[in-house]
């Protein structure tokens, strides 16, 4: 496997026992993320998206093939080294911005790197250091019920780059914003990308934020197609 890759899987399968009925989702998948690289996938819904990037994320087990991260192969790991490597290398971005509402911005974004055992200081230090770069510098000490859509899924953002992950996997990122606010969010994911050469793998059905990737990949019926 090349060593300039930071996310890759070879031949992964996935299957489902759905009601007594054996259902494959994905169908041996190969794919490579390099260092710093931007790639959207795209495809229908049912195409086996989702799944993949759970299973690039550690957050299922395939049925079969593997996943690397960083040289690691997740089918080799136990469930504690799994979740270290989840916190320290991946960033996780979904359409429902998921920050946990009794807790404040700053208290969200700097979750990650207390999970990791950093101090509260520096996390705290580390997490305003973000937020004002993502624009919301004046919005630390607020729930994220007081923010708008956007700004929480820029609070989104910045709790995924909290730790400095090697990839960011983002799940239609966008999907509940409308058009302009998509725009600052995609803007923002270019920038830091340039910024921290972190990779961006991307599901999702917009084609302005696919368009913006440096690679479009198409999922069908569980196989990448092109």
């Amino acid at each position: 496997m090349n060593n300039t890759n930071i996310l890759q899987c070879q031949q992964l399968t996935m299957r489902y026992d759905q009601g007594g009925l054996d259902v494959e989702v994905l169908k041996g998948v190969d794919l490579s993320i390099g260092v710093g690289e931007r790639v959207a996938i795209m495809g229908a819904s049912g195409s086996g998206k989702s799944t993949l990037l759970h299973l690039l994320g550690g957050l299922e087990k395939p049925s079969g093939g593997k996943v690397v991260l960083g040289g690691v192969n997740l089918n080799e790991v136990g469930s504690g080294q799994l979740a270290k490597l989840r916190n320290k290398s991946l960033g996780f971005i979904y359409q429902s911005h998921h920050l946990l509402g009794e807790f404040t911005v700053l208290e969200n974004v700097a979750m990650p790197l207390l999970i990791g055992g950093h101090s509260v200081k520096e996390a705290s230090t580390r997490a305003t250091a973000l937020l004002k770069r993502v624009g919301l510098g004046h919005r630390i000490e607020h729930k994220p019920g007081e923010l708008s859509g956007g700004e929480r899924q820029r609070a989104a953002v910045a709790r995924a780059l909290i730790n400095k992950p090697g990839v960011v996997l983002a799940d239609e990122p966008t999907g509940n914003l409308d058009s302009k606010t998509a725009d600052q969010v995609y803007q923002l994911m270019l920038e830091l990308n340039h910024e921290l050469n972190v990779s961006f793998l991307v599901v999702t059905h917009d084609h302005e934020l696919a368009a913006r990737m440096g690679k479009v990949l198409h999922m069908e019926d569980g196989l990448i197609v092109g």
